[in-house]
């Protein structure tokens, strides 16, 4: 996040390469805390409709606009599931994953990339801009400001840790196969995938976590398609697990069903459970 001083630092600086990264940096925060405060006007003038009584006629009176312009606002500006996901602008990151040919050479599984775009794809209905990135093998830290996590236990540490600190589901390899677990129960949701006979399905994991001012989002597959089927429940869903869930942190678990790398459904089959 930026702080006041950061536009005049910027204006200050005698580098012209820097200043104009720095510049760049900037206007994206600020772009984002403009879409983040018209969410806020917009759910402000249906809280002043809804809680308090008032007529959209009245509200715009009391703002000083006209009802025209209230009409505008409610029907333009970014709904507020928005704030599932902070403010913005929100990093994006996926496993980088190491080759096992002669060149060892590192990529991106294909359903991590399908992934990476869906979400992408969800952030601009949103008003969100998504700043992607790549998970080494090794990265054990969370970068700074909002992030949406695509990794799980066993890409890197950044999904281990993050998913150790979930005190309601955690991932385990048990029986030569990964399952989620819940924590307190017990209880075990394996993916269907590799099921006797298989089925054409696979499972996710979501948590959503307040960490201070921003938010830290981790998706987690038990195959990297079970992914992809939970950025398919929250476009599908996210007004409603929004509702549901609020500004809490929690996690649950999706089932996707699959026809190849394509998500045709998704639903969830444990929680939320909020912490």
């Amino acid at each position: 996040m930026s702080s006041p001083d950061d536009f005049d630092e910027v204006r200050r600086d005698p580098d012209p390469i820097r200043r104009g990264r720095r510049a760049t940096a900037l206007m994206s925060v600020y772009q984002q805390r403009a879409a983040e405060l018209a969410r806020l006007r917009r759910e402000a003038i249906e809280e002043a409709h809804i809680g308090q009584g008032l007529t959209y006629t009245e509200i715009a009176t009391a703002l000083g606009i006209t009802k025209g312009r209230v009409t505008q606002i409610r029907g333009g500006a970014p709904a507020r599931e928005r704030a599932f996901f902070g403010v913005g602008p929100v990093h994006v990151g996926v496993p980088l994953r190491e080759g096992t040919d002669d060149r060892m050479r590192s990529y991106v599984d294909a359903a991590d990339l399908a992934t990476q775009t869906d979400t992408e794809t969800l952030f601009a209905t949103l008003a969100l801009t998504a700043e992607p990135f790549t998970i080494p093998p090794n990265t054990t830290t969370v970068p700074d400001g909002d992030v949406v996590v695509i990794c799980g236990p066993k890409s890197a540490p950044i999904g281990a840790d993050l998913m150790e600190s979930d005190p309601r589901l955690g991932m385990a390899r048990e029986n030569e196969r990964w399952w989620i677990i819940d924590k307190r129960t017990g209880e075990r949701f394996g993916s269907p995938s590799v099921n006797n006979p298989p089925e054409p399905a696979d499972l996710g994991y979501l948590s959503r976590r307040r960490d201070g001012d921003r938010v830290i989002v981790h998706v987690a597959g038990i195959r990297s398609t079970g992914s992809r089927g939970v950025l398919h429940y929250l476009a599908h869903h996210l007004r409603e697990l929004y509702l549901r869930t609020g500004d809490e942190s929690f996690s649950l678990a999706i089932r996707c069903e699959l026809d190849d790398l394509t998500v045709t459904d998704s639903s969830i089959v444990t929680g939320p459970h909020l912490w």
